[in-house]
Formats: C-alpha cells, structure tokens, sequence
C-alpha cells in the first residue's frame, strides 16, 4: 500500500521523493547520525540547496511570542535566509507565515506528505506548498502519530545551519530540535523572556547549555556574517512577480469586487480552483475579502 502511494506520489509536477544517493539530498541532513532514507516533498525543492536556519517553540505561545516570530523570520527571509519549521500551532506557524510571503520556508511534516495536522493549518499548508516546500520522511498516506514528531525534529535540525527558540516551557517539544542541533554541533540561539514565567523556562535552560542569546535578528545574522544593510529581497520579489504573472485568478480581480462567480468566469478555472487559490492569495496579503466579493489590494 504505501510503495503504491509512494509512486502515485511521483506522477504529479513539483513533488515526488528525494533519496539518500540523490544529488538534491541536503548535505547537512546526512551529516547527522540517523538520516531518513527518503524525503517526499512538494513544492520548491531547490530551498533545500539554502541557508537554511531553523525557527521553532511553542504551541501555545504568547502574543509577544508571535511577535518575536514574525521579527525575527521577516528578518531572516530579507537576508536570503529559508526559515525552516514543524507546521505546529504557534510559533511554528507565525514563522512560516512570515516566511511564506517571500517563497522562503520549508515546513517539515510529522505525517505523510498528504496529510493535514493539525487541520487547522490546511490553508497554511497549501500556501507553504505553492510559495516553499513541504518535506516529510512519511509516506503518503501516513497518519499522525506520538512518535513522528521526535523523527521530524531530526530532520529540521538536520537541514538547518542554525536552530532558533523563540518561546518554549522546560518540557516543551521543541527543546528536542535544539538539541539534536547542539549533539550535532550546529548554531543554537534561544531569546531570553521573564524568570517569572514558565513558557520562557525552556529557553533559559538551552542558554545555560551553552547557546546563544538572541536579542535582535541581527545576533542571528552574525553566525553567517550577514550585514542587513546589505540584504536584498530581490530574489524573492522576482519569483513573487512571477508568480503572479502567471496566476490567472489575480490577473482577473481590480479594485472593483469580483464575485467567485465573476472570478470563474474571467479566469477560465473551475470554482474549485478559484476557491483555493483566492484563499492563498488572500494569505499573501495581495487580495481581500469585502462586501460584494473580493478585490485586488496588492501589486496592481
């Protein structure tokens, strides 16, 4: 059942699997001791080839929390930076989120390459699959389960040059991406938060074992010798321009709303089609919902 799937997975355009002896297998993911065999994918598989740096913490994390997040990924992604993590709730999120806007993030699964989880992320998903890339060492078909996301940790950390914990209690999941990232002798930074308040214990701890406090993004670019007044977005504007040179749908809409109906018609795609892609582009910020349909609010 899953070799099946595992070849039907192959059939579409911008997925399929990477092995071990692939000249695309990131050269930091064999680095470590136990590397996946394979890694299925979707999406922008040339990302991998990047500096990739690893932004990571808790599920349930604080607005300021989020806020550092977002700081920090817009920062990374401005520098030509991909911003990898989990796909979790929180902090996880936000970074993709970020990240996404600019087609510079990878989301490693802790499920088959198919699946959505948490299915609250599905539109993120999707997003990061038209925009990044979607890697998972599952095969299609595979649900969640406990033991998956230790696996998965290994791989951020494995494809990452350097993990960074924004928000994370003692006990948090995401302790385990620093770690495998300090056994396997990467770049590990933590941003300080109160003694007071338990969601920063975690944090804490990883800088008394000896990484990094991180107080700016900039303390993060230091690692790669990066000066942010030299970075440039170029990069990730030209393929978002050709993106939506390309896209149909955002071709379609004005300043006047468009109704789903409206968009199918002048657009030539399916209403499923429509329904999808307005949803991703409404993400990007480039489109917004409004009383009568939707309309374009971005690179007209």
């Amino acid at each position: 059942r899953w070799l099946k799937a595992a070849e039907n997975w192959c059939l579409s355009d911008y997925q399929g699997v990477i092995s071990y002896f692939s000249d695309d297998y990131p050269a930091s993911l064999k680095a470590i001791s136990n590397p996946p065999w394979l890694l299925y994918y979707r999406g922008r598989k040339e990302l991998l080839k990047g500096v990739c740096v690893a932004v990571v913490g808790s599920r349930k994390a604080s607005h300021s929390g989020l806020q550092v997040a977002d700081w920090i990924s817009e920062k990374l992604v401005a520098s030509g930076i991909v911003v990898v993590s989990g796909l979790a709730m929180g902090i996880d999120a936000q970074a993709h989120k970020t990240a996404a806007d600019k087609g510079k993030t990878i989301a490693v699964l802790g499920t088959g390459i198919d699946q959505y989880y948490p299915r609250r992320n599905k539109a993120l998903q999707d997003f990061i699959a038209h925009q990044g890339l979607l890697i998972s060492e599952f095969p299609p078909g595979q649900t969640a389960r406990t033991d998956h996301f230790p696996r998965r940790n290994r791989i951020i950390s494995g494809i990452s040059q350097a993990v960074v914990v924004v928000e994370a209690a003692r006990k948090s999941g995401s302790l385990s991406t620093a770690i495998h990232a300090l056994n396997e002798g990467r770049e590990v930074g933590a941003v300080p938060g109160s003694v007071l308040l338990p969601e920063h214990q975690g944090c804490h701890w990883l800088i008394q074992q000896g990484a990094k406090l991180i107080n700016t993004p900039q303390d993060i670019l230091e690692w790669f010798s990066i000066n942010p007044a030299q970075a440039t977005v170029s990069e990730e504007r030209q393929y978002l321009d050709e993106s939506l040179a390309n896209n149909r749908l955002f071709a379609s809409l004005s300043s006047e709303p468009r109704t789903i109906d409206d968009m199918v018609q002048l657009s030539g795609l399916e209403v499923a089609e429509v329904m999808e892609k307005v949803v991703l582009l409404e993400l990007e910020g480039l489109v917004a919902a409004v009383p009568g349909g939707y309309i374009k609010v971005g690179r007209r």
